[in-house]
């Protein structure tokens, strides 16, 4: 007598992944070299925000490292975090020291 095979499927339960249960995402993980700060920059310039601007340089910063980054740009570190959160809206001179303080230029090309 043959032996009767049994199939049993396995049945998977699929938990749904909810967004806060997610970890924050951080670019400043993600930028590791001048090419791939560089096509961020630029990506965040296209927006034209200037707080997005500030929190993207903050990214970079924090890539780089806050504290040299304060010392490069002659600011104190608590007010380079502050300059760059989210929602500042810096002034372009604080923009222009931070960004030669990363290493970075903005350039304007025709449209």
């Amino acid at each position: 007598m043959a032996a009767k095979q049994t199939h049993s499927r396995k049945k998977t339960a699929r938990a749904a992944i909810k967004v806060v249960d997610l970890p924050p995402f951080d670019a400043a993980t993600y930028l590791e070299d001048e090419q791939t700060i560089a096509a961020y920059l630029t990506d965040i310039l296209e927006a034209q925000d200037p707080a997005l601007l500030a929190a993207a340089l903050g990214d970079i910063a924090r890539a780089r490292g806050m504290t040299e980054a304060a010392k490069a740009s002659g600011m104190a570190r608590e007010a380079l975090y502050k300059a760059l959160r989210p929602d500042a809206q810096p002034r372009f001179d604080t923009i222009s020291r931070v960004c030669a303080a990363l290493g970075v230029r903005l350039v304007a090309e025709p449209a």
